[in-house]
C-alpha cells in the first residue's frame, strides 16, 4: 500500500507477458509496443528488451501481467510457454521502480470490467481465467482442469486446440466451455478476451469480446485508489 499511495498520480508502464508476444503501454502514451516472446524467452531478456523498447518514454512504477498463478505478487511457477528462470526473480529490482505483478488474464479482466460478476476467457496461445464479483478480482487456473478424453480446457481452447481443430471445431468449444463455465460460476456475463477472441464468428449469448487493449487499463487500474 505503501508504494501505491507514493506513486498515485504517477506515470505507470504496463507489461502485458503473452507466449506470443509481450506488450507495453505507459501513460500519456498512445500506441501500445510489442516484441515477440517464446520459449526462449528469459525474465532477463524480458526486462532488457523492454528497457530498450520504452527507452524515451517516462514512469515511475510498472503494471506486469504474468502467464500464470501470481501469489502474493510473485509467480507460482514457471510459464508454460516461455522460458525459464521466472521464479525467484526480483523484477522490482531488475526495473529500479516499485512494481505490481498480478496474472495476465485478470489484468485483462480488471480493465474489461463492468459491474456485476464477470468471468474472464482470454483465448490466447494458452486459455486465461479471472472473475471479478461486485468489484473483487480472483484470478483462477481454469484452463488445466479436465474437460474430456483426458483434455484440459486449454487443450480445446488454446491455440494448440485452434491449430488442431480448426476454426469451426473450435468455435463451438469456445460455446460450450463459455456455457458450461458462466452457469457454474454464475457468472452474469463472460468477457471472451485474448488474440484469438477476434476469430470467432459468432459470440456465445450472455458473452462480449474483450480487447487486449483491456489490459493496459487494467494495469492502470493496479495504482488506482
Amino acid at each position: 500500500m505503501k508504494a501505491a499511495k507514493a506513486v498515485k498520480s504517477a506515470k505507470v508502464l504496463v507489461i502485458d507477458i503473452g507466449g506470443t508476444n509481450v506488450k507495453m503501454l505507459a501513460s500519456g502514451e498512445k500506441e501500445p509496443r510489442k516484441y515477440p516472446s517464446g520459449p526462449t524467452m528469459t525474465p532477463q531478456k524480458m526486462v532488457k528488451l523492454v528497457k530498450e523498447s520504452v527507452r524515451d518514454w517516462k514512469f515511475d512504477c510498472v503494471s506486469l501481467g504474468y502467464p500464470g498463478p501470481v501469489i502474493n505478487g510473485h509467480p507460482l511457477r514457471e510459464p508454460h510457454n516461455l522460458g525459464e528462470g521466472w521464479i525467484g526473480f526480483n523484477f522490482g529490482k531488475a526495473f529500479g521502480c516499485p512494481l505490481k505483478m498480478i496474472n495476465d488474464a485478470a489484468m485483462q479482466a480488471l480493465g474489461s470490467y463492468q459491474g456485476g460478476r464477470m468471468l474472464f476467457l482470454g483465448l490466447g496461445t494458452g486459455l486465461g481465467s479471472a472473475m471479478i464479483v461486485d468489484g473483487t478480482l480472483e484470478p483462477m487456473e481454469l484452463a488445466h482442469l479436465i474437460y474430456k478424453h483426458g483434455k484440459t480446457y486449454e487443450d480445446y481452447l488454446g491455440l494448440r486446440g485452434l491449430e488442431k481443430a480448426g476454426k469451426k471445431k473450435w468455435r463451438q468449444h469456445v460455446a460450450k466451455i463459455t456455457k458450461r463455465l458462466m452457469a457454474a460460476l454464475e457468472a452474469n456475463y463472460v468477457v471472451l478476451g485474448g488474440g484469438n477472441s477476434k476469430k470467432l464468428k459468432e459470440l456465445p449469448p450472455g458473452t462480449r469480446l474483450g480487447s487486449n487493449l483491456n489490459a493496459f487499463l487494467g494495469g492502470f487500474r493496479m495504482w488506482e485508489k
